[in-house]
């Protein structure tokens, strides 16, 4: 991530398998390619889904940051 790059920054906590993913791919139909997008969620499945999710879709996870009692993943929409 470049310092002057904005994210746009989702907070999915509380909600669980599969509605992060669910929700994160419908909101990233509205960014423009290559933008960033930071969700934060607490789902414990959400290590393994918002990966898979990335991968299957094409789209780049940045980082993957263990936070109080979550996940945070910073995603960059594919181009």
């Amino acid at each position: 991530m470049m310092p002057h790059e904005q994210k746009t920054i989702y907070d999915l906590r509380g909600l669980k398998c599969p509605l992060p993913v669910l929700k994160t791919r419908k909101r990233m139909e509205s960014l423009a390619p290559g933008a960033l997008i930071e969700i934060e969620t607490t789902d414990p499945l959400a290590v393994i889904d918002i990966p898979h999710f990335c991968n299957e879709d094409g789209h780049r996870l940045e980082e993957a940051t263990p936070v109080a009692g979550g996940h945070r993943f910073l995603i960059r929409k594919k181009a």
